[in-house]
């Protein structure tokens, strides 16, 4: 195969050989061609070393590495990706875990394949593709997906149509690649329960990046009033309801998720201590003087660039001021942010401000992230998206 050659300008190279996966427009001096959104090309330093393959795109991130070996993008190169993944994960205990079956099986930059996400939910696959380039492979994916599960893969869906860049039009339509719709189906996480719509839902159909501060979250509300806010299919709610919480609220302005929240209440143990609301939360908090025990805060992210980062912040300190007020003294606070253009510093410095503003004394019990199923790797620091805190509000 022969592919088209990127060079670097002087000194722009730096970066690829610390094997940072993405090469910026601004840095590439030269092509030996013409490259379309979704083809493979080859990225070479000025002096013609080479320092990666990978998708082109137009755009800021011109070029999103895949491998940093010359090699042959075929379908043995995707299934290796493929295997590597799954074997990282049954590392982990995921694979066939009877408490737990629901995971991400690949992500992006974590797994060397940036602009790709799998997540794996009891029996299905669902994909969901960021980039042209990894959707012109997404058969591929696909098939070894197949051949790495076999009979325990029932069905793959492709949920590419709303990830990919707005201004693509290659025609990208949701859709099986294995097996047909079921609606749905009741997945297992450390032993909870969750109706899970991978066609109809947000993402792939549930936030698998909370499950160990989910987890966490239930060593702390027993025989205490619990508030989920921006709770989407509720489950923080179904944690602290099985975890025997006294009552819990679920707050979320999407009335589709309040519904899916409600069914996947009534899949816990104690569904009539529960009421869910969909409102939105700052209306909910404003109007509120019921005092909580427990707050959850896990807010869209506020900010997907560095332009609206400044506004954003705004929005996160004065969700953490409000909540704040609202607690009763001796109550434990989870807040989150999935901003990526937020780093832990800004977060923690934000809650900080809403703290001083609250007028509450503050103190950190645990900082939070995502599970090691959404791995960083240590080139990409920017894969870190998640990050929260646990307080302690005296």
């Amino acid at each position: 195969m022969t592919f088209i050659k990127l060079y670097l300008a002087p000194g722009k190279e730096h970066s690829l050989k610390r094997q940072h996966p993405w090469v910026f427009s601004g840095a590439i001096r030269k092509a030996d061609g013409e490259p379309a959104e979704g083809d493979i090309v080859e990225v070479y330093s000025n002096k013609h070393e080479f320092l990666g393959i990978g998708h082109w795109a137009p755009g800021s991130i011109a070029v999103r590495i895949f491998s940093f070996d010359q090699v042959t993008p075929d379908f043995t190169f995707w299934k290796g990706k493929i295997q590597q993944a799954y074997d990282y994960r049954n590392r982990l205990g995921l694979v066939n875990n009877p408490h737990t079956d629901v995971y991400r099986l690949v992500y992006a930059e974590g797994d060397g394949v940036s602009g790709l996400i799998v997540d794996f939910y009891k029996d299905t696959a669902v994909i969901q593709t960021h980039t042209v380039g990894m959707y012109q492979v997404r058969e591929h994916i696909a098939q070894a997906l197949q051949e790495i599960y076999g009979s325990r893969l029932r069905a793959i869906y492709d949920k590419s149509a709303e990830s990919l860049p707005a201004k693509v039009q290659i025609g990208a339509v949701n859709g099986y690649l294995l097996g047909e719709s079921v609606g749905g189906v009741v997945v297992t996480e450390n032993e909870n329960q969750f109706f899970v719509d991978w066609e109809g839902g947000q993402k792939t159909g549930f936030f698998i990046d909370q499950r160990e501060n989910r987890d966490l979250l239930a060593r702390y509300v027993k025989d205490k009033s619990v508030l989920n806010t921006f709770c989407y299919t509720g489950g923080f709610s179904v944690y602290a309801l099985n975890a025997d919480a006294k009552e819990v609220h679920s707050v979320d302005v999407s009335k589709k998720a309040i519904e899916l929240t409600i069914r996947n209440g009534e899949l816990s143990q104690a569904p009539e201590n529960h009421e869910a609301f969909a409102v939105d939360t700052f209306e909910f908090l404003k109007g509120k003087e019921e005092m909580y025990d427990v707050i959850i805060l896990d807010p869209p992210a506020f900010a997907k660039s560095q332009k609206v980062r400044h506004n954003a912040l705004m929005g996160y300190k004065r969700l953490n001021a409000e909540a704040m007020k609202k607690i009763k003294p001796g109550g434990i606070l989870f807040t989150f942010s999935c901003s990526q253009v937020v780093d832990k510093y800004l977060f923690n410095n934000t809650v900080m401000a809403a703290a001083i503003e609250a007028g509450r004394n503050i103190k950190i019990m645990h900082h939070l992230s995502q599970p090691a199923d959404h791995p960083i790797s240590i080139f990409h620091p920017e894969g870190e998206y998640l990050k929260g805190l646990v307080l302690f509000v005296e």
